[in-house]
């Protein structure tokens, strides 16, 4: 039968391993780093979420073959309201897909329309993800 510390819920064989550390004082810091740690590999290369969707190889990418992400942004000028718009999408494709898939130099299916809006500039952009490899 396996002891238990009753505040920690740590078996005591740990607990005793410490040498009268508190558990919790050494499992945190190392609970957190390790989440911290795993976001971030999956955060740089891809999340998984890509394979739902069908893909092809175009000019040396994969692309996904029928599904677009839209962004939106404004700006001073029709310039900064474009990148502003480009990197809304990049955000949102990098949060569901991963960073491969969130460069918008190597999306598909291009569509930028933007609008003078008396003083400041919109635009709104759709694509779909490519990755090179």
């Amino acid at each position: 039968m396996q002891a238990y510390n009753l505040l920690s819920g740590i078996p005591v064989r740990f607990a005793l391993l410490t040498k009268g550390i508190p558990a919790m004082k050494i499992l945190l810091p190392m609970i957190g780093l390790s989440v911290l740690f795993s976001s971030a590999c999956a955060h740089a290369s891809e999340t998984g979420f890509a394979s739902i969707h069908s893909w092809r190889k175009e000019a040396g990418k994969t692309c996904m073959i029928d599904h677009f992400h839209y962004g939106s942004g404004t700006g001073a000028s029709e310039k900064a309201a474009q990148a502003s718009a480009v990197a809304s999408w990049a955000s949102f494709t990098e949060f569901e897909y991963g960073s491969t898939w969130a460069r918008y130099a190597n999306a598909a299916g291009k569509v930028m329309d933007c609008k003078n809006l008396g003083g400041t500039w919109g635009c709104n952009v759709r694509a779909r993800p490519c990755k090179r490899r």
